[in-house]
């Protein structure tokens, strides 16, 4: 019922969710990893159908706490070198942001209490004690003192947001079954926030927006994971890393290139750096822009990584189709009210709602909406689906609106800056996820002209002659 990391081996994703199985194939590949075990979806597809847990699950999850501890040599809760750990998702295909994450499980006062005599630092116990508070009680509810109480509860929650209203939603949008269930990741803590050498952030190995063959990447010094996708800091570009820690960067940068060789695909790495020691904690199929996803199959074939119709069959119909979507026409003197981070290409024009609700109900009655947010999570993906464009007032590149926009096929400007709401709110804008511009008023579309990238597809279509795909491409006008 629980399984090791090291005892998943012939256990595919369907089994033990993207998550477990890409740390195994991390780890295989001897990159650092923290240890792990997993809860397979049978056990979450079981409890969906009647509410309850296996006789002895709770026994079972316990065991697996003392693997972590015995190749940790800390303690869960306990207050000599005390044992944190995360709680996370894991379905078999990518569900980015859709599910439920818990950090810092374990942190009793008698752990916090040990934590702080360990590190020497009252301040940082402070400030993740605070954080597992909050993202605790916004999940599940009042915390109890009590590691074994707040671990059960937790994987119960990470299995209950698979039937989430947000995570059904994106399943219908993608095409998802429904009955794939989600596997539940537990795996032991290391700390982003604890020193100047520390920190967090997501690479990816080449440009999910336009496709180059480039590391491409954010990181948030002395942060944890969730404070980057969340959007709420200003992150800084993978070059700063190089910088501060040329050595981490380079062991970054060398897991990646070894990961897309034998994922053979542009992955998305989040990686956590803990006094100067480098973590890898996931690593899967980058979400894409279509002229990325074009551009990337291409090189990947050109470089040997991808048969003729490995690289023809990367690019879904949709993709190809949104490759021809209108983009913004020259927009003269027109005002320009926000400008941002340029996270997902294209445009959009309509009216500013501030809030998903709005802008489901307002699609829904024929009209053309931007959604403008502070930062999206999770609950906005109906309004995100809803919107023609998303801008949001914090967030970088990799923040949740820019990956889920991308993977939405949604021009998004994110980081607009605080009072970006105020200003838009109730306006008729365009935005332009190529040039991260909000414009007043509503500005003409134009068709693109078609990629390199586009005619190369075609040629490589032809000589496979693919007909279901060059009728695809006529019928698109290319």
């Amino acid at each position: 019922m629980i399984l090791p990391l090291a005892a998943t081996l012939d256990a595919g994703p369907d089994r033990i969710g993207g998550k477990a199985a890409s740390l195994l194939a991390m780890a295989r590949l001897g990159l650092p990893v923290p240890p792990a075990f997993v809860v397979p979806t049978d056990v979450a597809r079981a409890w969906g159908t009647t509410g309850e847990l296996p006789d002895g699950f709770a026994q079972q999850l316990m065991e697996g706490v003392r693997g972590l501890e015995a190749a940790t040599g800390r303690q869960f809760g306990g207050a000599d070198r005390p044992l944190l750990v995360s709680v996370r998702s894991g379905a078999a295909v990518s569900m980015p942001g859709m599910m439920e994450t818990l950090l810092n499980l374990g942190l009793t006062a008698r752990a916090a209490a040990g934590l702080a005599a360990e590190t020497g630092s009252p301040d940082f116990v402070a400030n993740v004690r605070a954080g597992f508070e909050a993202q605790y009680q916004a999940c599940i509810g009042a915390v109890p003192d009590d590691a074994e109480a707040q671990l059960l509860a937790a994987v119960e929650a990470v299995m209950a947001s698979w039937n989430s209203r947000r995570a059904r939603r994106y399943r219908s949008h993608h095409g998802i079954p429904d009955d794939l269930g989600t596997a539940v990741t537990v795996q032991a803590m290391v700390f982003g926030n604890l020193c100047d050498r520390s920190g967090t952030g997501v690479l990816f190995s080449r440009n999910p927006i336009t496709g180059e063959a480039e590391p491409w990447g954010e990181w948030l010094p002395r942060a944890q994971g969730e404070a980057l996708v969340a959007g709420t800091h200003n992150a800084e570009p993978l070059e700063r890393l190089a910088q501060a820690m040329p050595q981490v960067h380079a062991q970054l940068l060398a897991g990646a290139r070894a990961l897309e060789q034998t994922g053979r695909d542009a992955q998305d790495i989040e990686f956590t750096i803990e006094a100067g020691r480098l973590y890898f904690l996931q690593s899967r199929s980058a979400k894409r822009t279509a002229r990325a996803a074009i551009t990337m199959a291409m090189a990947m074939h050109d470089e040997g990584l991808l048969s003729r119709y490995e690289a023809l069959a990367r690019v879904t119909p949709e993709q190809l189709a949104a490759m021809l979507a209108p983009v913004l026409a020259e927009a003269g003197d027109t005002p320009v009210l926000a400008t941002g981070t340029p996270a997902s290409p294209g445009a959009g024009a309509g009216a500013a709602v501030t809030s998903a609700q709005e802008a489901e109900r307002r699609a829904a009655a024929g009209d053309a909406v931007v959604l403008v947010r502070p930062t999206t999570s999770p609950e906005d993906v109906g309004g995100m689906l809803a919107a023609v464009a998303v801008v949001t007032e914090a967030g970088g590149a990799t923040s949740h609106a820019a990956v889920v926009g991308r993977a939405l096929g949604k021009p998004v400007v994110t980081g607009c800056g605080a009072g970006t709401l105020a200003v838009l709110a109730g306006r008729a804008i365009t935005v332009c996820g190529a040039s991260g511009r909000v414009f007043d008023g509503v500005l003409p579309l134009v068709q693109p002209t078609p990629a390199p990238a586009l005619k190369r597809y075609r040629e490589l279509a032809a000589a496979a002659g693919d007909e279901v795909r060059l009728a695809a491409l006529a019928e698109l006008g290319t």
